[in-house]
């Protein structure tokens, strides 16, 4: 499907600002909420929390017409697993609340220091590594990882590291593969084109349909790390280049 007829510049700075507006309106209010669920068990407490991240989509929707469309290649796990997806904008750290089951996340630890944002990121026990800390942030992927996934909660890792922009890509880390090797869970891969419309670091966002791609399973059994991430980048990269360019 082709993004939405090109609105004018002007159009496209008042929707992008009235999305913020709303944005960073809502953001602390539902911030101090979130941290007065702390006595909440997680999952609980995440299926209160990600209730923002609903809002923000539909707010999006309704401002800068930004909407999606999900494509699956298979059933999901029937129980946790490792998400390893494609890292192109903030959109899918939202989006993929709405189409997975609980979930927590790999981060930066920076992300925790946002005024208001990190103190509801916080609240989700997400996994929050200093990416420049090696095998400690490893070790650390690992050890919690397993600990939400017992828990019951997905766990998604972007293996770049980063955000990419569309039509570029970074090394794959093997973090993810490790933990659902370690773990004995599958992993789901994810494509998307989400960059398109909501450009990494861009305040202007475009008009559009976001397509996904969700893979099947990719089991963890009887392989390596490096065999099961290169089979999960094989998979994305090639899935990137069905999805329709804007």
């Amino acid at each position: 499907m082709k993004p939405a007829r090109e609105p004018g510049a002007i159009s496209l700075v008042l929707r992008s600002l009235l999305f913020s507006l709303g944005f960073w309106v809502v953001t602390p209010p539902y911030a101090i909420f979130s941290v007065l669920l702390f006595p909440l068990p997680p999952i609980a407490r995440y299926h209160m929390i990600s209730r923002w991240s609903r809002f923000i989509l539909f707010w999006l929707k309704l401002t800068c017409r930004i909407e999606a469309r999900i494509k699956r290649a298979g059933a999901l796990p029937a129980g946790p697993a490792v998400i390893m997806a494609k890292h192109q904008s903030t959109w899918e750290t939202l989006a993929l609340q709405t189409v997975f089951p609980p979930q927590t996340w790999v981060i930066k630890r920076e992300l925790l220091w946002i005024p208001f944002f990190g103190w509801g990121l916080g609240m989700l026990r997400p996994i929050a590594i200093d990416r420049g800390a090696g095998r400690v942030a490893l070790k650390q992927v690992l050890e919690q990882g397993q600990d939400r996934l017992k828990k019951g909660l997905w766990v998604v890792i972007f293996p770049e590291g980063t955000r990419v922009a569309p039509g570029q890509r970074r090394r794959y880390g093997q973090g993810g593969a490790r933990l659902a090797i370690e773990a004995q869970v599958d992993v789901v891969p994810v494509a998307h084109n989400a960059g398109e419309f909501w450009p990494r670091g861009g305040f202007i966002k475009r008009p559009g349909v976001i397509d996904v791609s969700i893979g099947a399973p990719i089991s963890s059994r009887n392989t390596s790390p490096e065999a099961l991430t290169a089979a999960v980048e094989q998979w994305i990269e090639n899935e990137l280049l069905t999805l329709p360019k804007n």
